[in-house]
């Protein structure tokens, strides 16, 4: 089959690789048959996620047609003929974690358990394409997937919604909406979204769809920005305003209640001393992160708010401000989305006309054009917001 792999870092290649075949007696097999690009694969584009290799399938959202189910499969709950979205954490549904619809914390579905707690503390769950620190599994920018526990994770879709209504579910939508339900949103709120980009946009639906008074989007791209004006918020462009300032000036001087970065780990602004200064450690591997974003919502959050962590962080970051974090009482809450806790209830309101998924799309491009489109997307060229891949 063909699929888009990394060939070292800043390079990707669409490869001829082995089909997958059923591993356990509860996996499934399916036919990809819309998949996308995610901000998260630049990180391993560009050499930030350890533990990748020539050859690793990228990929991490992706839908399909099941076309083959191992004997231990239920099915009533999945069989050969239904059509699925694919959620990136792979999660046992057994373990403590999954009790608790942690999914992202699945205790049993990282076979590279081992290299996650030298990183980490703890294991953390597997995730499609998204190198051996999570269990080296193949990635969804292919024509077939193998995926493990498909009794577990995969949900059907039985209307008649396109793919590009429902393929976000795999990722960015629920990850959005779980940063703006990580704030605890009163209906007197101001949220500050850092980060205008597919995550960020559907985080700042999803605090409208939970009831926040303003929302505020902080880029500097004037096309993504574009984007959140025409969604009807309100935007600061960093490249010509302190954001700092313009945020007190919104607020009457008290700062954001809620504030989302939706940036993570390659943020690209900053006052130039720190920015350089990060880029000086990251360069000697002594720093992993550029937490620009991180840094500046915690300053700018009022005394008391929350500041919810949705962009991805992967080691180790200096210069976090624990003080005013501590000093002011604020409240820090993050994770890798629980995927599976949100589907359904997120796939209702896409029915229901409640939120729109395909509004974040630019681009959509064959499977065989994957490496132009990390190219453009990385880049920022064309406008590109959100790249959807359809393998044939």
């Amino acid at each position: 089959m063909r699929a888009n792999t990394w060939a070292g870092p800043n390079k990707v290649e669409v490869r001829d690789v082995p089909d997958p075949g059923i591993l356990n007696s509860r996996d499934a097999i399916i036919r990809i048959t819309s998949t996308a690009i995610c901000g998260s694969d630049l990180h391993l584009l560009d050499g930030y996620v350890p533990t990748m290799q020539d050859g690793d399938v990228m990929g991490h959202e992706f839908m399909g047609e099941v076309v083959e189910v191992g004997p231990g499969v239920d099915p009533d709950r999945l069989k050969i003929g239904d059509r699925v979205v694919v959620p990136f954490p792979i999660a046992c549904g057994a373990c403590a974690a999954c009790a608790a619809e942690l999914y992202s914390c699945c205790e049993n579905s990282n076979p590279n358990a081992g290299i996650a707690e030298k990183m980490f503390g703890h294991p953390v769950a597997g995730i499609f394409g998204y190198s051996h620190l999570t269990g080296g599994f193949a990635g969804g920018q292919a024509e077939y997937a193998r995926v493990p526990f498909a009794d577990v994770g995969p949900l059907k879709i039985e209307s008649d919604l396109s793919d590009e209504q429902v393929l976000f579910l795999s990722d960015i939508l629920p990850t959005g909406y779980m940063a703006a339900e990580m704030c605890d949103i009163q209906s007197s709120d101001v949220v500050a979204v850092w980060g205008a980009g597919p995550v960020g946009q559907f985080a700042m639906d999803s605090a409208r769809l939970l009831g926040a008074a303003a929302v505020i989007a902080i880029d500097k791209e004037p096309y993504r920005l574009a984007m959140a004006e025409q969604a009807g918020y309100m935007t600061i462009n960093f490249d010509e305003v302190d954001v700092r300032s313009r945020l007190a000036e919104l607020t009457g001087g008290r700062g954001p209640d809620k504030c989302i970065d939706a940036v993570g780990m390659e943020a690209s602004h900053g006052a130039a001393h720190i920015h350089a200064y990060d880029r000086i450690k990251q360069a000697i591997r002594a720093e992993t992160e550029r937490p620009h974003a991180l840094r500046q919502a915690i300053l700018a959050c009022r005394s008391g708010g929350v500041v919810s962590v949705i962009g991805v962080y992967g080691g180790f970051l200096d210069k976090f401000p624990a003080g005013a974090w501590m000093n002011r009482s604020l409240t820090l809450r993050t994770g890798q989305c629980h995927v599976q806790r949100y589907m359904r209830p997120l796939l209702e309101r896409i029915e229901r006309g409640e939120i729109d998924p395909t509004r974040v799309i630019t681009h959509r491009l064959p499977l065989d054009e994957a490496p132009h489109g990390y190219d453009i997307f990385k880049n920022k060229k064309d406008n590109c917001e959100k790249i959807v891949l359809t393998p044939r």
